[in-house]
C-alpha cells in the first residue's frame, strides 16, 4: 500500500482549477491555490493534515453509528454501509472517502482542486479501493439531477465564497429521506483563540492562513439555510482536542468545532430509493 502523491503538472492543475472556479460562485480561487500547494501532503500523517486524520477517525465512528441507527444497519458487520450511496464534497486527498469505502459505501468524492483529485485517485488505486473521484463543483453535480443517500460536507463550508448557494446544492444532491453531515468551525471568540491563534500561530498545527475567522458560520446560520431547502437538523456534536495529547473527543460544546446531522423528511407514499 502507498500514500505517496502522484506526479502532477501544477500549472496544468491550476488551469483546470480556474475553469472550475468560473462554474460556481461558491468557489474561491485563493482557497483553491492554497490547497493546491498542500496537495502532496494529504496522506502524510505527520504533515499539515495530521489533525484531519485524527479528527477523521472520531467522525467516521460517529457518522457510521448515526447511519446504522437511522437506516437499521448492522454496525457490527464488516461492511455496515454497503447499501448506501455516499457523496463526499470537498474530498481533498480522500481521507474520509477512503474510510467510507472501507465500510462498504459506494463513494463518489468531488473537489474543486484538480491536484487533490489526482492524489485521491492515486491513493485509491494503490490501496485497491473502488472510489469514483471527480473534479467538479457541487453546483454542477446538482444540475445533473444525481442524488445520494448520504452527503458529507466536512470542513468545507468555511472555505466557500457563496454559502447559501453552496448549501442549496448540497441539499439538492440529497436523496428523499437522505442524511447530510456538515462539519465546520463556529464563529466565536473561543474559535478565534483556539482554531486560528492557537492552532495556526502558537502551536503551528495548521499552516498560517488555513482559516479566515469571518467565514466561520454559526450553527444557527447553517441550520437556517438548510431549513430553507427542506432539510432539518436532528443532531449536533461538538469536538474538543487535548493540546498535550492531541486526542480528539466528542462533546456538547459547539463553540469551536462542530458537526450537524440533518435529513430530508420522508415523502409520504414514496419508497426510499436504493
Amino acid at each position: 500500500m502507498s500514500d505517496a502523491a502522484p506526479p502532477v503538472d501544477i500549472a496544468e492543475s491550476a488551469h483546470s482549477d480556474q475553469s472550475l472556479a468560473r462554474t460556481a460562485a461558491s468557489v474561491d480561487p485563493a482557497e483553491q491555490a492554497f490547497y493546491r500547494q498542500l496537495a502532496d501532503t494529504w496522506w502524510d500523517r505527520r504533515g499539515p493534515f495530521w489533525p484531519l486524520h485524527r479528527l477523521n477517525t472520531l467522525r467516521v465512528r460517529a457518522i457510521t453509528d448515526s447511519l446504522c441507527q437511522r437506516y437499521g444497519l448492522d454496525a457490527a458487520a464488516p461492511r455496515p454501509l454497503a447499501s448506501l450511496r455516499v457523496l463526499d464534497i470537498g474530498c481533498g486527498g480522500g481521507i474520509l472517502s477512503a474510510a467510507m469505502a472501507r465500510l462498504g459505501a459506494d463513494v463518489h468524492g468531488i473537489d474543486v482542486v484538480e491536484r487533490n483529485i489526482a492524489v485521491a485517485r492515486h491513493h485509491a488505486l494503490a490501496n485497491d479501493l473502488d472510489i469514483r473521484y471527480e473534479a467538479v463543483t457541487a453546483e454542477a453535480l446538482a444540475e445533473q439531477d444525481t442524488r445520494y443517500d448520504v452527503v458529507l460536507c466536512m470542513e468545507v463550508v468555511e472555505h466557500v465564497a457563496d454559502l447559501p448557494g453552496f448549501l442549496a446544492a448540497n441539499c439538492a444532491l440529497l436523496e428523499d429521506e437522505g442524511t447530510l453531515f456538515v462539519a465546520t468551525i463556529n464563529r466565536t471568540l473561543r474559535s478565534w483563540l483556539f482554531a486560528i491563534i492557537g492552532a495556526e500561530y502558537v502551536l503551528g498545527w495548521l499552516p498560517r492562513g488555513t482559516h479566515q475567522w469571518r467565514r466561520f458560520p454559526t450553527p444557527a446560520e447553517i441550520e437556517a439555510l438548510l431549513e430553507r431547502d427542506g432539510v432539518r437538523v436532528s443532531d449536533r456534536y461538538g469536538v474538543a482536542v487535548n493540546p498535550f495529547t492531541r486526542k480528539f473527543r466528542l462533546t456538547g460544546d459547539l463553540s469551536v468545532n462542530y458537526m450537524l446531522t440533518a435529513s430530508r423528511p420522508p415523502v409520504s407514499g414514496v419508497a426510499r430509493r436504493r
